[in-house]
């Protein structure tokens, strides 16, 4: 039978609940559990496709083509398997299904309520992965904070299914802060009796406490905290500020986090976890030997979530090249021709994000033609390969008046344009060319290198494309469309051949970089900033030499 792990946050938002049940999911798998992960959000969007990145960070993208919430990143990066459409549930979506059941008549004329329609519907979802025993233990985030209003149907069905579950076959972990106060030189538990307390009156007691915390919990503290929330102390869990997400894991393995659960599940211990590869990857992360400089140009940098999954693919390469790599936040809209060099000029690489809609757009262009004029490395990321064509084709074809129809409609020289079976799309939410996609590559392109075959598959989120009426001009010019899409040739992929370093990619490389796989073209691009930095100091310090000689 399937076990079942409920995470829940208290105190306040933002205390990691989803890196902690990635790294409790980690410990698991280690220790030859089958492990997946699940994120209920209490929102009453159908998915977070429509939302704007301020309100919500990234939209990530699965295999199968679901636009969910940006833990689900973390899932896939800390366990290195894929999720799905399954893995993500919001109260939109559940509340959607019962109302179109209801419409149909399937409940037989009985008055539809919160409970038990709603709570059956979310007990439903929080059991489907489980069903086929596929999954020795599935784990469920619960988006929020206990004692939001949104949040009490999700209370409820974790209340119903450890009723009818069992408790050696549920259980729950309750992420709180234990806040340190610097003038009273205090660590204070009361915000977590409060907390426990809510949670109790709602009819769950949680079983293990995860305490964020600035300072270390003595053993007394944690006494005191197991006598008021009604846990065993070896159920109160440290959770030191980590210097790294990554080291996380290894903190809750000594911690001995995985153990407790798999206690209160009444489950073998299994294998000691070997983290051999993690705590490589964790030391060429702490300790690298050298340091480029990347700028991501975007238009939502005042907020890092809003492209989470890029940052985190940096840190994966960077480490994979035993490399630190900083980034340099460059906001789009504030980018023009005059200043391009100001801002761009001391970076090693250039990555330009993928977004929506005209603002910040001139910006990105002018990025892009500064990198290709001065031959730093570069990659475009769905609209920054976009641009990467307009840019080429307004200042090396001699079209300058080249655009996307997504920002001009009028345009005479639409090098981007909406795909054909988008047109007649109307309804905005889900209705993208989404998930993964095949491409081919041409055997000779500097892509099929770094990837090391011709044939890859590639998660997508758009709705316009390289117009290939432009195609031969295009590769007259310089500018090769060197990966298609085998069914329907859309251009996929573009390189500069006489530049060092400079692909565009309709597809988001960022969504398939883990710890233990590193994705290709961010490992590639980081080897080539070090290359370019490299060549930098080496001029600088030849004109050095030269001007030594001419004064001497």
């Amino acid at each position: 039978m399937t076990k079942y792990i409920f995470v829940t946050g208290g105190v306040t938002s933002s205390l990691g609940k989803g890196i902690i049940a990635a790294s409790l999911a980690k410990l698991l798998q280690a220790r030859g559990y089958k492990t997946t992960i699940q994120k209920f959000d209490p929102y009453i969007n159908v998915d977070p496709g429509t939302l704007n990145p301020y309100e919500h960070g990234e939209c990530y993208v699965t295999e199968d083509g679901a636009e969910t919430d940006l833990d689900l990143g973390h899932y896939e990066r800390f366990l290195n398997t894929f999720t799905s459409q399954a893995n993500n549930v919001t109260t939109g979506r559940i509340y959607q299904h019962v109302i179109n059941r209801e419409r149909e008549g399937a409940y037989l004329g009985k008055t539809v309520q919160v409970i038990p329609h709603i709570t059956d519907e979310i007990k439903r979802r929080m059991t489907l992965l489980g069903k086929d025993n596929k999954f020795d233990i599935v784990i469920t985030e619960l988006g929020g904070t206990v004692g939001d209003i949104e949040s009490l149907p999700y209370i409820e069905a974790v209340r119903q299914l450890k009723w009818e579950m069992g408790e050696h076959n549920c259980l729950v972990v309750h992420l709180t802060l234990i806040p340190y106060l610097k003038a009273a030189k205090e660590l204070k538990t009361k915000p977590t009796q409060h907390s426990v307390k809510l949670l109790s009156e709602n009819g769950i007691n949680p079983d293990v406490l995860v305490c964020r915390t600035e300072e270390p919990l003595y053993t007394e503290l944690k006494r005191k905290i197991a006598l008021f929330c009604n846990v065993r102390i070896d159920a109160v869990i440290e959770a030191l500020d980590a210097d790294t997400i990554y080291g996380v894991p290894l903190e809750m393995m000594r911690e001995r986090l995985d153990m407790i659960c798999l206690q209160k599940l009444d489950l073998p211990l299994g294998t000691e976890p070997d983290l051999t590869k993690w705590k490589e990857f964790l030391n060429k992360l702490r300790y690298p030997k050298s340091k480029v400089t990347v700028g991501l140009i975007g238009k939502y940098v005042e907020l890092q979530d809003a492209y989470k999954s890029i940052l985190e693919g940096l840190i994966h390469a960077g480490a994979m090249n035993e490399c630190k790599v900083e980034i340099r936040n460059i906001h789009s809209e504030y980018l023009t021709r005059e200043n391009a060099a100001e801002k761009l000029n001391n970076l090693d690489a250039v990555i330009v994000a993928p977004g929506f809609g005209s603002r910040g757009i001139e910006g990105k262009i002018e990025a892009i033609r500064y990198v290709r004029e001065n031959n730093i490395p570069f990659l475009g990321i769905c609209l920054g390969m976009q641009m990467a064509c307009v840019e080429f084709a307004r200042n090396v074809i001699g079209m300058p008046t080249a655009h996307s129809t997504e920002m001009d409609p009028d345009t005479h020289s639409a090098v981007i344009c909406m795909m054909e079976d988008q047109k007649a799309i109307t309804q905005k939410g889900g209705t993208m060319r989404l998930g993964a996609y095949d491409c081919e590559l041409d055997s000779s392109c500097k892509t099929a290198e770094i990837y090391g075959t011709t044939h890859i598959s590639e998660r997508h989120r758009h709705r316009y494309e390289f117009n290939n009426e432009y195609l031969q001009a295009f590769e007259d010019a310089g500018m090769l469309p060197v990966g298609k899409n085998p069914k329907t040739g859309l251009v996929e992929i573009v390189e500069i051949e006489d530049h060092p370093f400079f692909i565009g990619v309709q597809f988001h490389p960022e969504y398939k970089s883990t710890v233990e796989a590193p994705h290709p073209l961010f490992v590639s691009l980081v080897k080539a900033a070090k290359q370019t930095q490299e060549r930098r100091n080496s001029d600088n310090a030849r004109m050095v030499f030269e001007d030594a000689v001419t004064e001497g």
